[in-house]
């Protein structure tokens, strides 16, 4: 019989392989890489930085869900019902089949097919790679099992040839960082911007079921491998983070002008392995693409086939997913990101009020709070986004963390205080006592 012990471990190992390649996106593979090349010799400060933001705050938001049902509602459950059901569906919908789904098909195309084969149609690489998405992820119970056995190992290994060469022949000599560079900041800023917490608001509802799917029913067992596998997951991003920054680094030397993110990762594996960098990178950028959407498209049909009362079952779900990501993904990653980003910037604010503030839902029984932190950071954020289309509104600028984007946290921190002194309604109290 096998030894109880040894199978926990490996299921630790599994999810927690499954959980690092479905937060490692081509977007995650991009960001560090660039950060070291302007950190310079800070290129670890600005590492460190950036691991917090991102990493961080998306294992915090996995254990936050883990304490509950493992579903986005029960980070939204003290707002009103409408507010919480607009917030609950848009966020899934722009980590799902309107943006970070299409997302991953699209980074792939651009930065491992093109290169490669530049006649190459992106409707037909589109509807071959949500082809294989749609097959990898239409039986819910093996999407991290698949993940976790086989793609992220894949992952590892290609990343890991890379970095070797990488360390033992570096591109060029690490100098200082670039002139006007706010290491720290630059470090958060790209950390915040790969919005993580909302590729884990939607895999940790896939990633509960797989562990009852495991026999893990017990609340506390679950937890436990929850947070063991958490572990894991933050361990491999730690290291990957770590040597994409440090091969970044080594690229301060060259002096690349205003060279993109995507395109220094093409000339770091072009100058390291020459042609046959631009051929790992295409495996690279495939593995992490696929396994971020597998993920996310197995999270958001869960999701809405839940909300149609699965009068959509999951199936069905699945592929009407991939057939709009499928669409989408044409119209490419800039057109994306210009469309998305003003929405992701209102939020994800909105979102991180709730997630911190959901660690204390036994100890806060007035459901104002969470209201005001929530209206607070909606308004601040709505501002914020004005101003990025011209307004003029100086005050947003003034407020403090505004250079980090975070203006809206003293506003919801504020208006959640104003929420405490609001009295809670009888039926609130009673809700909060019984656990909700």
């Amino acid at each position: 019989m096998e030894n109880p012990g040894k199978r926990s471990f490996r299921d630790v190992i599994v999810v927690g392989f499954a959980m690092f390649a479905i937060f490692f996106g081509a977007g995650n593979l991009i960001f560090p890489p660039y950060l070291g090349m302007v950190s310079g010799e800070e290129w670890f400060k600005g590492f460190i930085c950036f691991i917090v933001a991102d990493a961080g705050l998306a294992i915090i938001t996995v254990l936050a869900m883990i304490r509950y049902d493992g579903t986005i509602w029960c980070v939204l459950k003290r707002l009103s019902k409408p507010a919480a059901a607009i917030l609950a569906v848009i966020s899934m919908l722009c980590v799902g089949p309107l943006l970070c789904i299409p997302r991953t098909c699209a980074t792939t195309f651009e930065l491992g097919v093109l290169p490669l084969i530049p006649a190459c149609s992106s409707w037909v690489f589109g509807a071959i790679f949500f082809a294989a998405v749609f097959i990898l992820t239409v039986k819910p119970s093996a999407v991290i099992d698949i993940i976790g056995k086989f793609l992220t190992p894949a992952l590892l290994l290609t990343l890991a040839v890379l970095f070797v060469k990488g360390i033992v022949s570096p591109i060029g000599d690490i100098t200082t960082a670039q002139e006007g560079a706010q290491v720290a900041k630059e470090g958060f800023h790209a950390g915040y911007q790969t919005m993580d917490v909302f590729g884990a608001l939607a895999i940790t509802l896939v990633v509960v079921n797989t562990v009852k799917g495991k026999g893990y029913t017990g609340a506390k067992s679950q937890f436990s491998m929850i947070s063991k596998s958490s572990l894991v997951a933050v361990l491999g991003l730690f290291f990957v983070y770590c040597a994409l920054t440090f091969l970044g680094a080594t690229s301060s030397e060259l002096q690349l002008g205003d060279i993109n993110q995507a395109g220094l990762v093409v000339t770091i594996t072009e100058r390291l392995l020459s042609r046959f960098g631009v051929v790992l990178l295409a495996v690279i950028v495939l593995f992490a693409c696929l396994t971020t959407a597998i993920g996310l498209v197995s999270s958001s049909a869960e999701f809405f086939s839940r909300i149609t009362k699965n009068k959509i079952s999951y199936p069905v779900m699945v592929g009407i997913i991939c057939a709009i990501a499928t669409i989408i993904s044409n119209v490419g990653i800039s057109t994306m990101i210009a469309i998305a980003t003003p929405l992701l910037n209102t939020i994800y604010p909105i979102m991180l009020t709730q997630i911190v503030l959901s660690f204390f839902n036994e100890k806060i029984h007035n459901d104002y709070v969470f209201r005001g932190a929530a209206f607070g950071a909606l308004i601040t954020c709505v501002l914020g986004v004005a101003c990025d289309f011209g307004a003029n509104i100086p005050i947003i600028e003034k407020l403090p963390l505004a250079s980090l984007d975070l203006e809206w946290i003293l506003p919801a921190a504020i208006c959640g205080l104003m929420g405490a002194v609001i009295p809670a309604k009888r039926r609130q109290r009673a809700a909060t006592a019984a656990g909700r």
